[in-house]
């Protein structure tokens, strides 16, 4: 099969036909194979009968549906799983994401090599203030730590090779960080296409400007679990020992000024009217539960058996 497109979906019924009609005209013009993976992230209007009913009319629809809303990450994490696809194509239901890209980044993948293609929304029909502002700050924030030069990451068009989505786990809200994902798994050629962006035709947007500050704490998440996640001893117990070398040194000056009045036979003042006593109390407690984190992150695997255990209703 050449294209798997997968598409995540929250309350999106008036929007479904006209873009399963449109992905399907693009595929049959190019005479792609395709299947079309609609992920109901449990959607409360009559999303999903529109999903059953495009199924009894074409196989190569395939549906997924959540018995509650779980989140992008879960939706794109279950579309991925069931992808058979050369390439896999991730788009957004409602319409703002152009299936006419379809063709040209099928072509990078597959001519000129590229194991990912993000898009890039040059242009963009969203407010400037709500959205456009806080997603530059965000992407200049990701393209720093990630090292990746990419100028939208949350775009949610993107193509990829079958090997990345089998080999990159999605959770919590880490669609946002995909390109990083396929990065840390060992796939560097990682590229980038101007797609068109059109305004919203139907509904509202379905993300709050919560997503922005949630979305910089995933990323110091990922860049944590990236860097120290196989090895969280290096971090814990640099910063411990760090720590307890400050107490050590606090403990010595506690006792070379005590040292110093009994030779000089001076009234010494008491231990704890001293401020590196309680330097050397306070760094010795946290290097030792420093160095407790880090031996527990040890023997403690990240990956949680229960991490993508989602409620599935039904499948087509």
């Amino acid at each position: 099969m050449d294209i798997s497109v997968v598409v995540p979906l929250y309350n999106e019924e008036e929007s479904l036909g006209e873009l399963y009609a449109w992905i399907d005209r693009v595929m049959k013009a190019n005479n792609f194979s395709y299947e079309i993976i609609f992920v109901n992230d449990g959607s409360t209007d009559r999303s999903w009968a529109i999903i059953e009913d495009l199924h009894s009319n074409n196989e190569n629809v395939h549906g997924i549906k959540f018995r509650r809303n779980h989140g992008k990450s879960a939706a794109l994490y279950c579309g991925f799983e069931q992808a058979q696809g050369d390439v896999v194509i991730t788009m957004d239901a409602d319409l703002q994401d152009s299936p006419d890209e379809i063709p040209e980044l099928y072509r990078m993948i597959m001519n000129d090599g590229y194991d990912l293609v993000s898009g890039w929304k040059k242009k963009r029909y969203d407010s400037k203030l709500a959205k456009n502002l806080p997603s530059k700050l965000f992407n200049a924030t990701t393209r720093m730590i990630s090292g990746i030069k990419l100028h939208d990451f949350n775009c949610g068009l993107k193509a990829y090779k079958h090997q990345v989505v089998k080999s990159i786990e999605v959770y919590g809200e880490m669609h946002r960080y995909i390109p990083y994902l396929a990065k840390n798994a060992g796939f560097k050629k990682i590229g980038e296409k101007v797609v068109q962006h059109q305004a919203r035709k139907y509904g509202e947007t379905k993300f709050g400007i919560n997503r922005f500050f949630n979305g910089y704490l995933d990323l110091l998440s990922l860049w944590f679990l990236s860097t120290f996640g196989q090895k969280p001893m290096h971090f814990f117990g640099f910063v411990g020992s760090l720590m307890a070398l400050i107490g050590v040194i606090s403990i010595l000056v506690v006792g070379g000024m005590k040292l110093y009045h009994i030779q000089t036979n001076t009234p010494a003042p008491l231990v704890t009217d001293s401020p590196y006593f309680y330097i050397a109390l306070t760094m010795m407690i946290l290097g030792t539960q420093l160095f407790l984190s880090g031996f527990l992150g040890e023997m403690i695997s990240r990956n949680s058996t229960l991490r993508n255990n989602y409620k599935i209703e039904k499948t087509i």
